[in-house]
């Protein structure tokens, strides 16, 4: 049986482990250690008794390898940039979480930077991000104006620009959804809340929404319709359009809102009002973030399957960085209608007394 080589120093306590202190505790060089560790094509030259010596003492030293150093091998940093409105939104941390599992599945990292909708900071962030040597970015709902210089995939974008990759929800399938539920259970009277003008998807759902209507005879007068005035994405979003609706006067026994967030302050407003939902008012929401299910009522929503978007998102970025693939400047992911206890067909005797009093 033959005798395994003499050790040397161990490592002092506190001293970073390199290739080189390895190999001085193994009296191996430093190319042979990184062989091993890193699997080397040229491995299988070193006998078995040494690679097991090179891993029983990188794991007892806890021994990493430079970041920095593989970096430089590979041409790699195994890190892209994410812009995002705001990291506490629901809408956002959904499609961060499927972004995330993907990235670490991958041996990626990735660097989060809220922009709270400022046109400068969308325009500095990715300056920033790529003096930190980022390999490409995914924007969350940001409302891009140019092209960036790295491979470049938008969550709920809309605007076409060389190098980037557009993944939306099917808009006028979500209408199609929401709408043909409601006039199914006997809605006539259908008011809408649009979205503030500065989210990705307020102009293109709203279009979106009022073809579906059209197509499907809804008729919608001005006086039904109401917009979001804040950028937040908070339930107070929905509190005072409701409000501005319900002071006007009109009729309308359902209520398409722009958002599930937006729905829940909607429902409020109109719970103030002294109306219930849905016996009185109808209320369908949009994304179904994970408190929609919670919600008392618990809200009918169009899904947007946010996981999975963002985990499309990443898969489609590492292909580009990769090269291993091209894209259409869009694809498409389908939505689902998700019927709760938001709504119900009219209240009939609702609608009779309201006539009768006008």
């Amino acid at each position: 049986m033959s005798k395994r080589p003499k050790l040397g120093t161990e490592p002092k306590p506190g001293e970073i482990i390199s290739l080189r202190t390895l190999g001085e505790y193994l009296n191996l060089s430093p190319a042979t250690i990184s062989l091993v560790l890193n699997n080397a094509p040229g491995v299988r030259s070193i006998p078995q008794e040494t690679r097991d010596r090179v891993t029983e003492a990188a794991a007892k030293f806890d021994y990493r390898p430079s970041f920095y150093a593989r970096s430089l091998r590979k041409k790699q940093t195994f890190s892209i940039g994410v812009l995002v409105p705001d990291l506490n939104d629901h809408w956002a941390t959904q499609v961060l979480a499927g972004m995330e599992e993907l990235l670490i599945e991958e041996g990626y990292f990735y660097l989060a930077a809220s922009h709270r909708r400022k046109p400068n900071l969308i325009e500095e962030y990715p300056r920033l991000l790529l003096d930190r040597s980022v390999e490409g970015f995914i924007l969350i709902d940001t409302v891009l104006e140019h092209s960036l210089k790295l491979p470049t995939v938008a969550v709920a974008g809309h605007r076409k620009f060389e190098g980037v990759t557009n993944v939306v929800l099917d808009q006028r399938r979500a209408a199609e959804l929401a709408l043909r539920h409601l006039v199914q259970l006997g809605h006539k009277r259908i008011a809408f809340m649009r979205g503030w003008r500065h989210s990705s998807d307020a102009d293109d759902r709203w279009a979106c929404q009022m073809a579906a209507a059209r197509e499907l005879q809804i008729e919608v007068p001005p006086e039904l319709m109401v917009s979001i005035t804040l950028p937040d994405a908070k339930p107070e979003i929905g509190f005072g359009p409701t409000i501005e609706l319900l002071n006007r006067g009109v009729e309308f026994t359902a209520l398409v809102c722009y958002s599930d967030a937006s729905a829940i302050g909607a429902i409020r407003a109109l719970v103030n009002a002294g109306l219930k939902v849905p016996d009185d008012v109808s209320v369908v929401g949009f994304d179904d973030i994970e408190i929609a299910a919670f919600n008392n009522p618990s809200l009918t929503t169009i899904r947007q399957p946010l996981n999975h978007m963002g985990n499309v998102a990443a898969r489609i970025l590492l292909q580009r960085i990769r090269a291993q693939a091209t894209f259409p400047d869009s694809v498409a992911i389908l939505p689902e209608l998700v019927i709760r206890e938001s709504t119900s067909a009219p209240n009939q005797r609702r609608i009779g007394l309201k006539r009768n009093s006008a």
